[in-house]
């Protein structure tokens, strides 16, 4: 197995590659991001600081409503995570019917080899900071700034820069699960802030989706740790890199499956309320883009 690291893979019959992702070179990208990963401590210094002090200029000044802002918003989200999704999914179903489970969980071909899947790879990881621009709406529209969201959003944003520069091989897994949610989740959220009223049991199936991406995140790193430790086959992810991964992913998990508790099971109403404002990032946050 060795040497699946190194061989030449074939990549999936895309019915048509952009230029842009044709000439993707993903070894730019990755001197880029090893020479400025750290940067993304001071944006989300510069986060903090901006979301704090905003919540203290806004607390005595009346709210925002943003509505058809917050629309284009949603839209626009919902839209690259689409189009992420629907160019990333095809090479990890690709390798796994080819090549096989250790091949998705250790060899970074996704970036190496295939520019498609490499091109909006790397569009993910830089997507993370623009997407700090969700907390706006929460502050400006003076909604509940919860220590789940901004936890969410800086998280992300370092873990993804610090894996890209380490061609992170189980990041496969990671992006196309975070596409697919979010295609789901701003799709619903842009629908709300149109004033249309999706059915509601779209909210526990993101919900459900969520707590699913967050055991197969926990999965795929304890997997990869049993690779690595088995010192008989070389696996393309860091011992450092899957203890951060797999806190991150084990915390997600336990405050969603806390929010599904009161949401859907618990049978309180008050509690179901209390829960939707303990929500972050989508399902993770619902009251945020809940018309008033």
């Amino acid at each position: 197995m060795n040497t699946l690291e190194y061989m030449e893979v074939t990549v999936p019959n895309y019915s048509y590659v952009f230029n842009f992702e044709e000439t993707f070179r993903h070894l730019d990208t990755k001197i880029w991001m090893t020479n400025n990963w750290t940067n993304g401590f001071y944006y989300c210094g510069i986060y903090m600081i901006l979301i704090f002090g905003g919540q203290h200029y806004m607390s005595t000044r009346p709210k925002y409503e943003l509505r058809g802002m917050l629309s284009l918003w949603n839209t626009l989200l919902a839209t690259f995570s689409i189009i992420g999704f629907t160019r990333t999914a095809p090479e990890l179903i690709h390798v796994l019917k080819n090549y096989g489970f250790y091949h998705s969980v250790c060899i970074p071909s996704f970036i190496e080899q295939d520019c498609v899947s490499g091109f909006w790879t790397w569009m993910f990881v830089l997507s993370k900071l623009p997407e700090l621009g969700d907390t706006i709406f929460i502050v400006l529209r003076k909604q509940p700034l919860i220590f789940l969201h901004w936890y969410h959003h800086i998280t992300v944003l370092l873990y993804s820069w610090f894996s890209y520069k380490e061609y992170t091989a189980s990041a496969r897994w990671f992006v196309v699960m975070n596409y697919f949610v979010h295609s789901i989740m701003y799709s619903y959220y842009a629908l709300k802030a149109m004033r249309y009223r999706p059915p509601k049991g779209i909210a526990m199936v993101i919900t459900t989706l969520q707590l699913a991406q967050m055991i197969i995140g926990c999965v795929i790193n304890i997997t990869a740790h049993q690779y690595l430790q088995s010192g008989q086959i070389k696996c393309g992810i860091t011992p450092v890199n899957i203890q951060f991964s797999l806190a991150m992913y084990f915390s997600y998990f336990v405050l969603f499956a806390k929010f599904f508790h009161k949401a859907y099971l618990g049978g309180d109403a008050r509690g179901a309320k209390t829960a939707k404002k303990d929500y972050v990032n989508g399902s993770v946050e619902y009251e945020k883009l809940k018309a008033n």
